[in-house]
């Protein structure tokens, strides 16, 4: 059994169908052990896998540092992870927070029973999964999941539309309604809900108003034991792997476009949630 050099996960799902013969052919797995804080997890993973998810990724395991670090931050949460991969990062904060988690990815079976196959390896029950691709219907018409949480997702900007999409969805079904807009405490904010699904286009200069300039390659370092708040609901994403810089800028201004605040919290970790709408 080898041990992975790197750890987690993530996968960012493609508007391409699997094929037929795709669907047909023998599927075959590695499995490997990954060290996350305070423990290792024995993972299967895809050898390849049509929609990215066959392997784990390095950030997962330090999101899972950060989380440990603020885990009063989850607490009494309704948590769903978007591109779960091979489900890792929710097996993990499962066993080591007991959190209330469910797991999603692109609308593929495989997935979906790799995610269970890892659950079971590693002495949990299964988790609840949703079957969603970005930008779909939902399936659930009045999802409650007050904290989405994600690693590395933003591989594909082609998906950035339909990710922000699935967000708008998200944080407005679960949206408090005639609460007092300002979260003390809370940097992010709040406006109204938006009446319905907005077509979401990627443009503006978001970041630079917002002070927020991910382009320049470096972030200030939070101060140790900063006591940090979020909002309900809230997208809590960290992000890790390199792509170009002026793709990363435009995955957040299009949460900006699309009536989303954006806030950094230190470690590459950001939270979006809802703030005031803009017309697109």
């Amino acid at each position: 059994m080898d041990t992975a050099l790197f750890s987690p996960c993530s996968l960012f799902g493609t508007e391409d169908k699997l094929s037929d013969s795709d669907s047909e052919d023998t599927q075959t797995f590695d499995e490997r052990e990954h060290s996350f804080p305070g423990m290792v997890l024995l993972i299967r993973e895809f050898s390849f896998h049509q929609v990215n998810a066959n392997m784990l990724w390095p950030g997962a395991s330090i999101f899972a540092e950060w989380l440990i670090g603020y885990q009063y931050l989850l607490k009494g949460r309704r948590i769903i992870e978007l591109g779960s991969g091979t489900g890792a990062l929710a097996i993990f904060l499962k066993k080591s927070l007991d959190v209330e988690i469910t797991t999603s990815d692109f609308d593929d079976k495989e997935i979906e029973d790799n995610i269970a196959y890892n659950c079971t390896a590693n002495g949990i029950s299964v988790l609840p999964h949703i079957r969603h691709t970005w930008g779909q219907e939902f399936g659930m018409e009045h999802p409650d999941w007050d904290l989405i949480l994600a690693s590395d997702i933003l591989l594909y900007v082609k998906q950035y539309p339909n990710l922000i999409q699935t967000l708008l969805f998200l944080l407005k079904a679960n949206r408090p309604v005639d609460k007092n807009p300002e979260i003390t405490g809370d940097k992010c904010g709040q406006g109204r809900a938006m009446d319905q699904p907005m077509e979401v286009e990627i443009k503006g200069n978001y970041l630079d108003q917002k002070n927020m300039q991910p382009d320049r390659g470096s972030f200030q370092r939070e101060e140790a034991n900063e006591e940090k708040e979020l909002p309900r609901p809230c997208f809590l994403m960290s992000w890790r792997r390199r792509i170009p810089k002026e793709d990363e800028t435009s995955f957040f201004n299009g949460c900006g476009n699309a009536g989303l605040m954006v806030q950094h919290m230190g470690s590459r970790v950001f939270c979006i949630s809802p703030g005031k709408s803009i017309d697109v």
